[in-house]
């Protein structure tokens, strides 16, 4: 088994200003656990010691807030998986657990009054999650399915690229506002089945002991 190659610390995309930086933070932790509908300008304003005013200097609605939250959301996604294929390039049982871990512990953030609201109040935002959410799984599920086919744990007899539209269908069919909800489902929940189904079909008998 390769040497583990040292990690790096997680660079995520922030806005240029500090204070910024600060409001998309707790808007972020407000967001995700509550929902965006209950959560007020007011009370983020409160919460961080500002005013209002000085709020709307850096984000004009709500909407443009919650988008800024989702770019940071995404942009820490993205460094920590970009992580797990360096520290792991050619380790295809470790890479699968550690990106199926990293992937969930990031949903296990997002709580059901988001999923709700997102349905609700903001579907055209979700689309852009869609895409965001499409571009790292093509990206990094990928390259891991390949590397299993060359380690033998992944069958040969199916293109990687079918794979991967196979579970990006699953994905958008499943993890979705409208269906998590209907379920009674997480988005942790509902993408660790969905990956573990394709998953399933996709290993061979000795991808399957890892």
């Amino acid at each position: 088994m390769p040497t583990k190659q040292r990690k790096k610390p997680s660079k995520r995309v922030q806005p240029a200003d500090s204070d910024a930086q600060r409001i998309v933070e707790a808007a972020r932790a407000h967001f995700f656990s509550h929902g965006f509908r209950s959560v007020t300008m007011d009370d983020l304003a409160a919460a961080l010691g500002i005013s209002k005013k000085t709020l709307y200097v850096h984000f004009p609605d709500k909407i443009a807030l919650l988008e800024a939250v989702l770019a940071d959301k995404f942009a820490g996604l993205e460094a920590k998986l970009n992580e797990i294929a360096r520290a792991y390039p050619h380790d295809f049982p470790a890479a699968l657990h550690e990106l199926l871990a990293g992937t969930q512990r990031e949903l296990d953030e997002i709580k059901p009054p988001f999923v709700r609201d997102m349905r609700q109040k903001a579907p055209e935002v979700f689309k852009t999650v869609e895409r965001r959410r499409a571009d790292l799984i093509e990206r990094f599920f990928g390259r891991l399915f390949v590397e299993g086919q060359r380690t033998g744990m992944v069958r040969n007899d199916l293109p990687p690229k079918l794979m991967i539209e196979i579970l990006l269908a699953a994905v958008q069919a499943i993890v979705n506002p409208a269906k998590v909800e209907e379920l009674g489902l997480t988005p942790k929940t509902g993408f660790a089945s969905v990956v573990k189904v394709v998953l399933e079909g996709a290993l061979t008998r000795k991808g399957r002991k890892i």
